[in-house]
């Protein structure tokens, strides 16, 4: 891998548009992202279509990306690192010789596209539908008074047309913008269609054979530019919402005979027009001498609490029986993974789904015995404006 710096002087957007259609037509995928609180962006082209596999192991992977629907016994998408292109402040930084562009998006190239588009590919849209969404809260804490489960994540999507000479691209970079804070990512292959997010959540980051870092984020208020972070009043509810998603993470350290970890928080996050209580953890994995510590904890941390629900197979159970529609890759999973020696997966939150006419926007709140419907579904008619008012600012 080399800088070749005659062959990228366009510049980053103007570069990464014109790459795009090449991918796209050669049947290639492609993953770029930025990583949260970070000026540098990383672009990788996949030739050889997506590995398929049942778990994903960190420790023995090759450099690559993974994306991974919600339903946990289902099929990981892993995509190998075949191209790799870094920018930092808007100038390409990294690359390969563009002279063997042309031969490496051919090379390997099988897989065709469902639908296809110059700038992405598009899934087949399903006809089915959300439930009814205070319905489905109110049936909710009616089992959660019960005893069925302490809490649930009900989720449902919207369908917003998309512009005339939509590009993604330009949501790409909006994301980037509007959520300093956020994991940014655009994701294409013919697999999976076209998905772009902003998620400000964290499932499992593994730094080199060191450091393995979760979080535990949950709670939302609306967020403005001038307020003060240190005075938010969180309400009993939401600060019970969040201990929950604490305790999920900390029963899975148990399960797996982990106690060295160390726990900051919870505080006050800003995630894009939203605020979050946020709990932070790291494990020393040299000190634990639990090198697997990525692997095992990513296959007891996900579907979470945040996203799912406690007791998880109960709260899964009344998702999977009464949202309506199949959640496909919102709120599972999708990162880098050994790349760098680093990997960074996040939670597919804020995310929207693309189409050939339409994009469809994802959201869900969690709900607790103290929870209203009412508010419950304001909170996911926020979530889900924000992401509409990236495609139509």
């Amino acid at each position: 891998m080399k800088v070749v710096s005659e062959q990228y002087k366009i510049g980053e957007r103007e570069f990464v548009k014109s790459l795009i259609p090449q991918i796209i037509d050669h049947g290639g995928s492609m993953m770029f992202w930025r990583l949260p609180n970070s000026d540098e962006k990383n672009l990788i082209v996949c030739n050889s279509g997506a590995t398929v596999v049942d778990d994903v192991s960190l420790e023995n992977s090759k450099p690559g990306f993974v994306f991974a629907p919600f339903i946990p016994e289902s099929k990981k998408n892993f995509y190998s690192a075949d191209l790799v292109f870094r920018f930092k402040g808007e100038e390409i930084i990294e690359g390969p010789d563009l002279n063997n562009t042309k031969y490496a998006f051919q090379k390997g190239a099988q897989a065709k596209p469902i639908e296809k588009s110059s700038a992405f590919y598009t899934s087949a849209k399903k006809s089915n539908r959300p439930s009814d969404y205070k319905k489905l809260v109110r049936n909710g804490i009616q089992l959660i008074e019960a005893g069925a489960f302490e809490k649930i994540v009900p989720s449902q999507f919207r369908d917003v047309n998309l512009p005339d000479n939509f590009d993604p691209l330009k949501i790409f970079y909006r994301l980037c913008e509007k959520h300093p804070n956020a994991f940014v990512s655009f994701l294409s292959s013919p697999e999976t269609g076209t998905w772009l997010g902003a998620s400000p959540e964290l499932l499992v980051s593994v730094e080199g054979a060191d450091k393995f870092r979760t979080i535990a984020l949950a709670g939302t208020l609306p967020y403005h530019a001038e307020m003060n972070l240190k005075a938010v009043a969180w309400t009993q509810k939401e600060i019970e919402e969040q201990a929950l998603v604490s305790r999920y993470i900390i029963n899975c350290f148990k399960k797996i005979r982990v106690r060295e970890y160390a726990e900051h928080g919870p505080r006050t996050v800003v995630a894009g027009s939203l605020l979050h209580l946020r709990t932070d953890y790291e494990i020393d994995m040299k000190e634990v001498n639990f090198p697997q510590l990525g692997s095992v904890m990513l296959k007891l941390l996900h579907p979470t609490s945040a996203v799912c629900g406690m007791p998880l197979k109960a709260a899964f159970d009344f998702l999977q029986s009464q949202e309506g529609y199949d959640r496909e890759f919102y709120s599972g999973y999708l990162g880098p993974v050994n790349f760098d020696g680093n990997s960074n997966l996040f939670v597919n939150l804020r995310c929207m789904q693309l189409f050939e006419k339409t994009a469809r926007l994802y959201a869900g709140a969690g709900v607790t015995a103290d929870s209203d419907p009412q508010k419950e579904s304001e909170e996911v008619d926020i979530k889900i404006q924000t992401l509409s008012q990236i495609i139509n600012p």
